[in-house]
């Protein structure tokens, strides 16, 4: 189920590192550019892994939400050279 700016959307609450960090590279590797994906998670490492793994991959963090506890990443897939 997508939520409102998303065409996706990644449930890992209550999984830690990598697990995480290991979809959502998963899942941005079967996305079109220009897609969103909304990735839910609790484990704040992904505060540091998430940038990291975008870094690399070179998509674009949108906008972070951490909600008592719950981190929301919006990630937007960018076209690759």
């Amino acid at each position: 189920m997508a939520h409102a700016g998303a065409d996706t959307t990644l449930d890992v609450l209550g999984f830690h590192c990598p697990v995480p960090v290991h979809e959502t590279k998963r899942a941005l590797s079967k996305m079109s550019p220009g897609e969103v994906i909304l990735v839910m998670t609790d484990d704040p490492e992904t505060k540091i892994d998430i940038p990291a793994l975008l870094n690399r991959s070179g998509d674009t963090l949108l906008d972070v939400e951490d909600e008592a506890g719950e981190y929301h990443y919006r990630i937007r897939k960018e076209a690759k050279e």
